[in-house]
């Protein structure tokens, strides 16, 4: 937990990275990717399904604001208890050719952007005039509830359902969206899914004409885990702004994404390097690897106020293959004034 890296290993960090993106991918193919991130997301939940993901139980160490008897003011320095859990049930790095890592779990349940297809247009109209015909009287799915969680990138739900499962506060009410249609399906279709205490809907971050089946100001969390980094960069801080609006004051923003030279962002070769720090897998899916100052510019322009940023440096060791695997993550809690 908390390795220290050396100059020299900074140093062949950055060769690398210098190397990898030395050849970005033509215009034309970038587009591609582009308007194809949804295909590549549903290909990608419907491959894996509820298999290849494990819950992820750590989150109430690391945001404890999600528990039971959670602690709003806590800023919650716990990161050594995040281990290796955010790895798949695929142990071992064998996937991790053209930079896609079984170790980054995938289980990222990123959203992406485009033009949605139109199931996506018939179930975000649907959303719409449920919004717009039950907001305006504040009847919309948890508006009793005391107590609002939205999980953006909800994947097969291994954030949602460990929070349901953990979390018995009878005024909770927890939303959940992703990009994918297939992920939504598998969200809603999975036995602990319980429409009086949860809602999940499709939704795509990068329209903001896609509506929220929630109101302005209604929120008190929104988790964002390994969803951020999927997102093409210049429409991050469009998508951060759209987020902290939902939020009441006092509202905060959880968010664990990738770090600046982690093994993932090493391990890419040339040729799959969209931009800077922001590549493609060899499923088609894309990823952004941040720096804490990236993301303290995102939030603190969409006007709110850092209580944790922090960088998570794990060596992890697969014993079997004699191999170590430096990861680095980021942790992030912003708060609405």
């Amino acid at each position: 937990d908390n390795v220290e890296w050396s100059e020299e290993q900074e140093a062949s960090a950055r060769s690398k990275v210098q190397e990898n993106s030395s050849q970005l991918l033509p215009q034309d193919k970038q587009e591609e990717y582009e308007v194809n991130a949804k295909r590549y997301w549903d290909d990608f939940y419907k491959i894996h399904e509820n298999g290849f993901f494990k819950d992820r139980h750590w989150l109430f160490t690391e945001f404890p604001e999600l528990a039971p008897n959670r602690n709003p003011s806590q800023n919650g320095d716990s990161v050594h208890e995040f281990s290796n859990k955010e790895e798949s049930n695929n142990e071992g790095p064998g996937s991790c050719e053209n930079g896609h890592c079984s170790l980054e779990t995938r289980a990222e349940n990123q959203l992406n952007l485009i033009k949605s297809t139109p199931k996506i247009c018939t179930e975000e109209l649907a959303t719409q005039k449920y919004s717009e015909r039950n907001q305006s009287d504040g009847d919309y799915p948890g508006s009793s509830a005391s107590y609002r969680i939205l999980e953006v990138g909800c994947g097969a739900g291994n954030t949602v359902f460990p929070i349901l499962q953990t979390n018995n506060d009878p005024g909770l009410f927890v939303y959940c969206c992703d990009f994918s249609t297939t992920a939504v399906d598998l969200v809603q279709n999975n036995a602990e899914y319980d429409s009086s205490r949860c809602f999940a809907f499709v939704h795509d971050l990068c329209n903001d004409q896609s509506p929220f089946p929630m109101p302005d100001v209604s929120l008190d969390v929104v988790i964002l885990i390994f969803v951020l980094s999927a997102i093409l960069p210049e429409k991050m801080q469009c998508i951060v702004n759209r987020l902290s609006r939902l939020l009441k004051p006092g509202g905060m923003i959880l968010l664990r994404d990738y770090g600046r030279y982690d093994l993932a962002q090493l391990r890419f070769k040339k040729g799959q390097c969209l931009s800077d720090n922001f590549y493609v897998r060899g499923d088609g899916t894309r990823v952004y690897f941040f720096t804490q100052d990236e993301l303290d510019d995102l939030f603190t322009t969409a006007g709110l106020e850092k209580i944790q940023n922090l960088v998570d440096r794990r060596l992890q060791v697969n014993r079997g293959k004699q191999m170590t695997m430096y990861r680095v993550w980021i942790q992030c809690k912003y708060r609405k004034p």
